[in-house]
């Protein structure tokens, strides 16, 4: 249950703990380059237009722990996270709420989507900026980091997202916890503009047979 519901706060960036005033003292804005600003608009664009995404995912944590599985998105607001077998466990974002189906506990969880950090990647608009501050912005060969930290919740933690470049490509993302703990979600065979089935982002609950197994 505990990397269930760690790669659930990765993925949605949600903070999961009480911090402190100074823990969640108000975040510095980067200072940036007219060059900087560009890259960042350029960003803000593509983004905006990924209305929907598929990929497979791999999540280390900073305890060498590893998950895979599969993710899909649609803006605004759903996204789903199926875990490759053995495992039976998973998510759906329905646009209102997260649903963490643990099939251990044969339990569902419920999380507010609206709490979360991450949750502006499945906003339509996007918008880098207002509530969202850009704290660091780097620049690699054909790579740009982007950390984040909401304006009104620094202590919910960071958010970096990780692009390839030229042409511009949604790599990675790297969650800081408030706890301060590091955890990344790589991306790998994404496909955009994908054709979901209508019933891909409503959460159903396994059903059981003999035994309590799910079906």
């Amino acid at each position: 249950m505990k990397k269930l519901i760690r790669l659930t706060l990765v993925l949605f960036a949600l903070a999961c703990c009480e911090t402190t005033v100074a823990e969640a003292a108000d975040p510095k804005p980067a200072a940036l380059s007219p060059y900087d600003t560009n890259d960042i608009q350029r960003i803000e664009a593509y983004l905006n237009d990924l209305k929907s995404i598929s990929a497979d995912f791999m999540q280390i944590d900073d305890q060498g722990g590893m998950m895979t599985g599969k993710i899909a998105i649609k803006r605004p607001g759903k996204m789903r996270v199926t875990y490759d077998p053995p495992s039976k466990d998973f998510i759906v974002a329905d646009g209102d709420t997260v649903h963490i189906w643990n099939d251990d506990l044969k339990a569902q969880t419920n999380v507010d989507e609206a709490s979360s950090l991450a949750e502006f990647i499945l906003r339509d608009p996007i918008k880098l900026s207002g509530e969202i501050v850009i704290t660091k912005f780097k620049r690699f060969p054909a790579k740009l980091e982007l950390t984040l930290a909401e304006a009104k919740d620094p202590g919910a933690g960071q958010l970096t997202l990780i692009f390839e470049d030229n042409p511009l490509l949604l790599r990675q993302w790297r969650v800081i916890d408030p706890q301060g703990r590091t955890t990344g979600v790589n991306l790998q065979n994404e496909e955009q503009g994908v054709s979901f089935p209508s019933n891909t982002f409503s959460f159903v609950p396994p059903s059981f047979g003999k035994g309590g197994k799910a079906d």
